[in-house]
């Protein structure tokens, strides 16, 4: 077996995504200490262009698949595309983003495989000339280390790995020879209905403004709370989250939910307003840089693991941290 690192890289608008980017550096690394190299892959039609360009990220050859099979995405295709490739390169360890299409995706290319899945690792390094993924277990309480026999599959969780710096120049593209049409797909995806225009996604996301059951009911007594909370997220450029309890009263958009059973994050800044510290919720939050809860509880459990706390009624803070991070960012 080689020990090239086979890299699978989302686009979104034409363009990489940060996430695919993050999975690009942390493959060019760990082919890098194997002696192998890293081979970014890319599926759509007409991204000629930037598939070029992720030369400048560590790959030394991009493969680019097009055709019907992907003019809009399909995990079926996807994860076709990415077990034919991981044979035909031989490569030691398949990556990419622990997103919510990685997370679609992936599982279906291992088990097409027959291989091994490490999922939302958080480190990735090798070991004895073999990769070795760590992941979460228990709600992040603990941190296992695994390897594989054969390929070792391993979707990277975004904002762990650094983004790597834009380098050198283009890098060569080879088309890929797809032996698979739409006839060959399982399943079909019909129609694909996007979020807000221009909202971030949470997962992804820098800065992360969450709301919890604290924030009350918007569609009463909290109209003003959830106001106050968009206002502070586009003040700094955040995206905004929300517990599984205000996802389940329907608040907001189940998208947006942060926890165990939503998206993991590990934004630079995680602001939680209104949020107890339910583990579920901190199971999906806890490795973020920086963590500022408020909170009028002062026994909450959120500030057990926050950096900065915050005790007060967020009706209140809200509104002044916003014209405080206002005055700072002019």
């Amino acid at each position: 077996m080689a020990n090239d690192v086979l890299v699978y890289i989302e686009f979104k608008d034409g363009k990489p995504t940060k996430a695919g980017l993050q999975a690009l550096g942390a493959g060019a690394n760990l082919a890098k200490s194997l002696g192998g190299s890293a081979i970014a892959l890319v599926a759509g039609n007409g991204l000629d262009a930037e598939a070029a360009t992720l030369g400048a990220y560590g790959a030394a050859k991009t493969l680019l698949a097009s055709g019907d099979a992907f003019a809009q995405y399909s995990p079926d295709a996807v994860a076709k595309l990415i077990s034919n490739q991981a044979q035909a390169t031989s490569a030691v360890a398949v990556l990419a983003s622990a997103t919510s299409a990685g997370k679609d995706f992936l599982p279906r290319a291992a088990a097409i495989s027959k291989a091994g899945l490490a999922s939302d690792i958080v480190d990735l390094r090798a070991e004895g000339g073999k990769p070795v993924a760590v992941r979460p277990v228990y709600a992040g309480k603990a941190r296992v280390s695994v390897q594989a026999s054969g390929t070792l599959f391993a979707s990277l969780r975004p904002n762990v790995f650094p983004t790597p710096a834009q380098g050198g120049g283009n890098t060569p593209v080879t088309p890929v020879t797809v032996a698979f049409g739409l006839a060959d797909l399982r399943a079909l995806v019909s129609e694909i209905v996007a979020g807000a225009a221009g909202k971030l996604d949470v997962a992804e996301a820098e800065i992360v403004c969450s709301g919890g059951r604290g924030m009350k009911d918007p569609a009463t007594d909290g109209k003003q709370n959830w106001a106050n909370l968009e206002k502070l997220a586009q003040t700094v450029g955040a995206a905004v989250g929300a517990s599984r309890a205000v996802v389940d009263a329907g608040w907001r958009p189940h998208a947006e939910q942060v926890g165990q059973t939503g998206k993991t994050v590990s934004p630079k800044l995680y602001i939680a307003c209104g949020i107890s510290g339910a583990i579920q919720h901190l199971a999906g939050m806890s490795g973020s840089k920086v963590i500022v809860a408020i909170n009028k509880d002062p026994q909450a459990p959120i500030f057990k693991i926050a950096d900065y706390g915050i005790v007060g009624d967020v009706a209140e803070v809200i509104p002044a941290l916003t014209d405080a991070f206002a005055h700072a960012l002019r």
